[in-house]
């Protein structure tokens, strides 16, 4: 088992394009042995935005800080905390930060892909 606080994993900070002021962590993944799962925390600055991709995969998503909007079907849809998102694979998407606080979002992917 392992319990920690999600600051105390690892941060990888994305400032350039494609993205802009995000801070990424794994805080459960393949090196504490999780076969089907890896859960990522997301901390998106001010203004910052995640790359616009898509990917064979699916994502849960869910908003547990701040305000933002994400990209789906062409379009952004407001989120705010406690927002859930799927994003099904093949799917275009993209998160963005639109408050003025950091956006702060719980992000879960399938194990055998990158996993940040």
């Amino acid at each position: 088992m392992k319990v920690i606080h999600y600051s105390a994993a690892e941060a990888k900070v994305f400032n350039a394009d494609p993205a802009k002021g995000v801070t990424g962590r794994v805080v459960i993944g393949q090196a504490d042995g999780a076969a089907n799962f890896c859960m990522r925390i997301f901390e998106l600055s001010p203004d910052g935005h995640t790359p616009k991709h898509s990917h064979s995969w699916e994502h849960e998503i869910f908003v547990h800080a701040g305000t933002g909007a994400v990209w789906r079907d062409g379009a952004w849809v407001e989120i705010a905390r406690g927002s859930v998102i799927f994003v099904p694979g093949n799917e275009e998407h993209q998160l963005k930060n639109t408050g003025t606080e950091v956006l702060t979002f719980v992000c879960l992917i399938p194990s055998g892909v990158e996993e940040i």
